[in-house]
């Protein structure tokens, strides 16, 4: 097994959405034998902790997941190591989905051709 991190990105929805867009991006510690299972194991992870609450104006709040654009292999675990949660407010949230999902694609693509050479 490997250590791995993936960066699993929510959308955060209140209401009917006509907020400032926001976005979630967790850093996760993942343990797998590949980077491709590492990739789907953290999939696994976004989609089952996707989760939603009445707010105190009693608004739907939703945490929808998008999706996991980034895997990093750890050579080393170390003391301290960072690992971390940030809010994403983009300016254009249409283009903030489509980079996402374009930097996902690619992480797909790298773990077919990992895993075919």
């Amino acid at each position: 097994m490997h250590w791995f991190v993936a960066k699993v990105v929510y959308q955060i929805i209140c209401g009917n959405g006509s907020h400032t867009p926001q976005f979630d991006e967790q850093l996760r510690l993942i343990s797998a034998v590949t980077k491709k299972d590492a990739c789907d194991k953290a999939r696994e992870i976004g989609i089952q902790e996707q989760y939603a609450f009445k707010n105190q104006q009693q608004e739907l709040v939703q945490w929808k997941f998008i999706n996991v654009p980034e895997v990093y292999t750890l050579d080393q675990l170390t003391d301290g190591m960072e690992l971390y949660s940030r809010i994403e407010e983009p300016g254009d949230p249409n283009s903030y989905l489509a980079w996402l999902q374009m930097k996902s694609a690619q992480l797909q693509g790298q773990q077919y051709f990992e895993v075919n050479v």
